[in-house]
């Protein structure tokens, strides 16, 4: 899959860093701080929760903490602060960043994260530092999901697209990426779930397995 790549896109939760943590905190750790400080049952949290998350899907907003910051009228920054620590590389992923950026592939991370969210995870990971560049969709204005995100993506890369290859987890992300550049699936984005069948895209259950092809 690497065979004549130059650039490797990389998107960071659920390909560099273990969705583990983004799923347990959306769907436990959230719930569960809001119902205590509503004193409302958790069901009925869970069941609020899902339906707004829902109705925003493949939009900035659903990325972005100010955004559910006030819509939930709890400060959502703070809040993952606290629980910072258990963010995590996938495996594989930290030593793929080395031997990649080694071997003299240029490394870009490509993320729909809210810049708050890149923060905290960064300060636990260093994950832009074993990058060479890194793509904010919140500070371009559009997500990944928008095909109008990714012409300036490319002119920001200046790589010819067949010498790129974007990997991701997503697969509304991968849909719209695949008509601008090669695409690759990770099959298992969270440490603690099955792993995905990705069709029909190219897939790795790994980055790290990117190597071994």
């Amino acid at each position: 899959m690497l065979d004549d790549k130059r650039t490797l896109l990389l998107d960071m939760d659920g390909t560099l860093l273990d969705l583990a943590f983004d799923n347990h905190f959306w769907t436990e750790q959230v719930p569960a701080a809001l119902a205590a400080a509503r004193g409302e049952h958790l069901n009925d949290v869970k069941q609020e929760l899902v339906a707004a998350i829902r109705a925003s899907e493949g939009t900035l907003a659903w990325y972005c903490l100010e955004h559910w910051s006030r819509e939930l009228n709890f400060d959502l920054v703070a809040f993952k602060e606290t629980v910072a620590n258990r963010i995590r590389f996938l495996d594989g992923a930290r030593d793929f960043l080395a031997r990649a950026r080694a071997a003299g592939f240029n490394l870009v991370l490509v993320t729909n994260a809210h810049p708050e969210t890149l923060r905290i995870k960064d300060q636990q990971t260093n994950v832009t530092q074993l990058v060479d560049d890194v793509v904010c969709s919140h500070r371009v204005g559009l997500p990944k999901e928008d095909e109008r995100f990714w012409p300036g993506l490319l002119d920001r890369v200046g790589e010819a697209p067949e010498r790129l290859l974007m990997v991701d987890d997503s697969a509304p992300v991968l849909a719209t990426a695949s008509r601008f550049v090669p695409v690759t699936a990770i099959a298992k984005p969270d440490s603690r779930r099955p792993t995905r069948d990705m069709s029909p895209y190219p897939s790795v259950e790994r980055i790290v397995d990117l190597l071994a092809e």
